[in-house]
């Protein structure tokens, strides 16, 4: 359902997660429409900064040295096939990069929020909401917001910051999310960037368990009205 919410300052970070060169370059990692969705990002940024709300950074990095992965694919040369340790396409895109004072973190696991000092860190400012972006929408993103909601985070979804190897996969990546976003919203950068800035905004809610029943003919259109 739509309805209206504001945030309470002082309540709120940005997370930010694998926006990583891979993306727009290694062509079997390539995002659809990554640079729109860099250029929402930046925006997102911008209104973190200007409103004082705290920005977090994460980097998929893959170390097969220190992780036992049995089944984890690799390359010809026995590395990792996405996100290796020694890739430098694993460096955070240029224009969406830290700023000096922001946190940059490594996970790897595709989830931000299992494991690792975030959690504490970020509930020992006190925040409350967390502002999500990144790819890929039905892995790592669904995985770090699903760890989030378990971590007692309201998430707010940024939709088109957002992005996944096709449309297809986002959008339906974006719907299965919306269906069990409990406590949290789904929105875009223009609704974001307004609650950044302390307005109210009128989201996408879910209400009861499952309410988003897609298919194949209705999923483009059902993601449209989120």
């Amino acid at each position: 359902m739509k309805t209206p919410i504001a945030i309470q300052r002082g309540t709120v970070a940005a997370a930010f997660i694998d926006l990583q060169e891979e993306h727009r370059q290694d062509q079997r990692y390539l995002v659809e429409g990554f640079a729109g969705i860099l250029a929402n990002v930046r925006r997102l940024q911008a209104a973190a900064r200007q409103n004082h709300v705290p920005l977090y950074h994460w980097a998929y990095i893959v170390d097969l040295d220190k992780q036992d992965r049995p089944f984890h694919p690799l390359s010809a040369d026995g590395k990792s096939a996405f996100s290796d340790k020694s890739d430098p396409l694993t460096a955070i895109c240029h224009e969406v990069a830290p700023a000096k004072d922001e946190a940059l973190l490594i996970k790897a696991e595709a989830s931000a929020f299992r494991s690792g000092p975030a959690t504490d860190q970020l509930k020992a400012r006190g925040i409350e909401w967390l502002v999500i972006a990144g790819v890929w929408t039905e892995a790592c993103i669904d995985a770090s917001v699903k760890d989030a909601v378990a971590k007692g985070f309201r998430v707010l979804l940024v939709k088109d910051a957002c992005g996944s190897g096709s449309a297809a996969m986002h959008q339906t990546g974006i719907l299965n999310l919306a269906n069990r976003l409990y406590g949290g919203a789904v929105t875009d950068t223009d609704g974001a960037c307004r609650l950044l800035a302390g307005e109210s905004v009128t989201v996408w809610q879910v209400e009861g368990s499952v309410p988003l029943r897609f298919s194949f003919e209705n999923a483009a259109e059902l993601y449209a009205d989120l």
